[in-house]
C-alpha cells in the first residue's frame, strides 16, 4: 500500500508531535517535583524516625535507671520494715511488766538506753572510758557531779512508765544501834 503524504498531513503530524513532546516534558517536569517532593518527604519522614528512636534509646536507658533506683527502694523499704519490725517487737518486749532498761548518764544527760547495764558499760568504751574501770556506786552525789553513771529504770504497767529504781549505798545510819 502507497500513502501520498501532503504538506498538510505532514504539519499536522509535526504539529501533533511537537505537542506530544510538550506534554513529555510537562509530565516529566511534574514528575520530577513530585519526586523532589516525595524525596523531601522521605527525608523528613526518616529524621522524624530517627530522633524518635535516639528518644526511644533515651528514654529506654531513663527507664532502666529509674528500675534500678526503684529496686533499691524497694529493697531498702523492706529492710526498713524488717527493722521496724524489730523495733515493734523489741518495744513490745520492754513494755512487759518488771522490765528493766539500763540508762547511761554522763554528767547526769541521757546518751544511750540499754537492755543491759553490761551493754551499757560496754558502750563507754566507745566514748573514751577504758573497758577494764571498776564500776562503783555513786554514793550520795548526784547524776550530774558524776562523769559516767547507769541507772536502771523498770516498767509500771500500772502507771504505763518507766520508774527510776535507786540502789542504796551501804552506809551505816547515825545513832542506830
Amino acid at each position: 500500500m502507497i500513502r501520498i503524504v501532503t504538506k498538510k498531513r505532514l504539519a499536522l503530524l509535526e504539529a501533533d508531535t511537537a505537542a506530544a513532546f510538550e506534554r513529555a516534558q510537562r509530565a516529566k517536569e511534574t514528575a520530577l517535583l513530585d519526586a523532589a517532593r516525595h524525596a523531601a518527604a522521605l527525608a523528613e519522614v526518616t529524621e522524624r524516625a530517627e530522633r524518635a528512636e535516639a528518644t526511644t534509646d533515651e528514654v529506654g536507658a531513663i527507664l532502666s535507671t529509674a528500675m534500678k533506683e526503684l529496686s533499691a527502694a524497694q529493697q531498702d523499704l523492706l529492710l526498713k520494715e524488717i527493722e521496724l519490725r524489730r523495733l515493734r517487737d523489741d518495744l513490745a518486749e520492754a513494755l512487759a511488766a518488771g522490765r528493766d532498761v539500763h540508762v547511761l548518764l554522763h554528767y547526769g544527760t541521757p546518751v544511750m538506753v540499754y537492755r543491759s547495764r553490761e551493754d551499757a558499760y560496754a558502750d563507754t568504751a566507745t566514748h573514751g572510758v577504758p573497758a577494764d574501770v571498776t564500776w562503783k556506786p555513786t554514793g550520795q552525789r548526784f547524776w550530774a557531779d558524776t562523769e559516767w553513771f547507769v541507772t536502771t529504770f523498770t516498767y509500771d504497767a500500772d502507771a504505763r512508765g518507766f520508774r527510776g529504781v535507786l540502789e542504796p549505798v551501804a552506809e551505816p545510819v547515825r545513832g542506830a544501834a
